[in-house]
């Protein structure tokens, strides 16, 4: 990824500081585990995802744990947070759409694949609603 698009993604990208990747309010709004579904597909069947808010986008990678450290020094430049374990989980805030979530899918495939891994998919996080009153 290219610095303008890396520049693009991080002003695009609005840091909130009411939403982390831990928060304990979030819930999942959408998963993406099919290769053959296009990523438009999958946000478009889920009825709980918000486009108009952020959301947690999370990738699902299978990584040798000797390769854990190497993809930490890939991501983190990008605002990605990785959790290693026998699945592990490339995450970050960000406004979700069909276009970054298939760019991100491609990007967590080529760089599993680099490292000996694999990517298994997707899904996002956002908070759930509050109740009506």
């Amino acid at each position: 990824m290219g610095m303008l698009s890396r520049l693009r993604d991080k002003l695009r990208r609005q840091d909130d500081p009411a939403l982390s990747i831990d928060d304990p309010a979030l819930v999942v709004v959408v998963e993406a585990f099919d290769i053959a579904e296009a990523d438009s597909a999958a946000l478009a069947r889920s009825p709980r995802w918000r486009a108009d808010e952020l959301a947690v986008l999370r990738h699902h990678v299978r990584i040798p744990a000797e390769q854990v450290e190497r993809a930490r020094e890939l991501l983190t430049p990008d605002g990605w947070v990785l959790v290693a374990g026998d699945i592990s989980h490339i995450s970050r805030v960000q406004k979700l759409d069909a276009l970054h979530c298939a760019q991100e899918r491609s990007r967590m495939a080529s760089l599993a694949q680099r490292l000996g891994g694999e990517a298994l998919g997707w899904d996002a996080l956002q908070k759930a609603p509050e109740p009506a009153r």
